[in-house]
């Protein structure tokens, strides 16, 4: 069993980095874009998921992003400081910004979502925003790799990571790879391939890894040839997800092994990732073993696509060791 190193006196569990925004559902599950009669609104966005996932486990976490001055800004304050979550991290741009906003149908599969991501808040956070001392306060931050995708948003992740490698608090990269972000996938393996060496942990799909080797390693699909690349400089952990089929651990000892998912009914596509991110990282630091991590991490991602939102289907511990317990147990 495998035991990641973590700073344990620190004030916060993780500190999350990235996006928060909102999420609009449809109110008709199965039913085309057209013909929805309306939506209901949740806090979204992969940072702002992760961090309610951690936090609804029992974690402390804190986070670091920027929403525009008006009131989808404000609902997302409001909704993640109700959640415990410390935003001594989150900044306010009154510059014209707006917050993401995500329309999406309820669909298991091929499932419509529109982001309306012009002028883009989140982005707009500055490198003079972030705080050595707020990231040292913490055992792990977390980016999400959107925040790589534009200036000065890019900067500010980049020099949040330093600050934490400075700081020995443990950074994990969610590669988050959103296309329409980017300008070409050369381009973004270019600053996630920056990233990657600045992480501890390094999680992403088989998709994901595909576009941080475009200019590498061109049509690899082989993973073990993928982590062997990535486990260098910083990283100590690839985690690579293949959906239905779970996902691959590989560690810098040469250790390695899979875990499977759970089967649930599917309900929407989308939330899994930042569940299973959710899971694993709240067991790590609690002293947790990385292939429990992976397994609640797992168990997590089911529980969010069983449900119809991302922050409000995340599992509290409870549910989550209910969940695990009751499949183990029809085994």
């Amino acid at each position: 069993m495998t035991k990641i190193a973590l700073q344990q006196d620190r004030k916060l569990d993780a500190i999350v980095l990235g996006r928060a925004g909102v999420d609009l559902y449809a109110r008709e599950s199965n039913t085309d874009m057209a013909d929805i009669s309306g939506f209901n609104k949740f806090v979204g966005g992969s940072a702002a998921n992760i961090a309610v996932a951690v936090s609804k486990l029992g974690g402390k976490v804190g986070f670091i992003g920027c929403v525009a001055d008006d009131a989808f800004g404000g609902y997302v304050k409001q909704y993640m400081s109700g959640q415990g979550i410390n935003l001594d991290g989150m900044m306010t741009d009154n510059s014209g910004s707006r917050t993401s906003v995500a329309f999406t149908e309820m669909k298991p599969s091929d499932c419509t979502v529109l982001i309306y991501r012009n002028k883009a808040s989140d982005l707009t956070i500055k490198p003079e925003q972030v705080d050595p001392a707020y990231i040292a306060s913490s055992k792990v931050l977390v980016v999400t790799g959107t925040a790589l995708s534009e200036s000065p948003s890019r900067e500010a992740t980049l020099i949040a990571m330093e600050h934490a490698r400075r700081s020995n608090t443990l950074v994990v990269l969610d590669v988050d790879y959103r296309p329409y972000s980017w300008r070409t996938d050369v381009d973004a393996s270019i600053y996630y391939g920056i990233a990657a060496g600045l992480s501890d942990i390094v999680i992403g799909n088989r998709e994901e890894f595909d576009m941080m080797e475009t200019v590498l390693a061109p049509g690899n699909k082989d993973d073990d040839a993928t982590a062997e690349r990535f486990l260098r400089a910083n990283t100590q952990v690839v985690v690579i997800k293949a959906g239905e089929f779970g996902s691959k651990v590989y560690c810098r000892d040469g250790h390695k092994f899979q875990q499977g998912i759970f089967r649930v009914e599917v309900q929407k596509p989308f939330g899994s990732g930042d569940s299973f991110a959710g899971g694993l990282i709240w067991t790590l630091v609690n002293g947790g073993e990385l292939e429990d991590g992976v397994k609640h991490g797992s168990a997590a991602a089911a529980i969010n696509v069983s449900g119809n939102s991302c922050t409000e289907a995340m599992p509290t511990k409870e549910q989550l060791f209910d969940f695990i317990e009751t499949r183990e147990q029809s085994l």
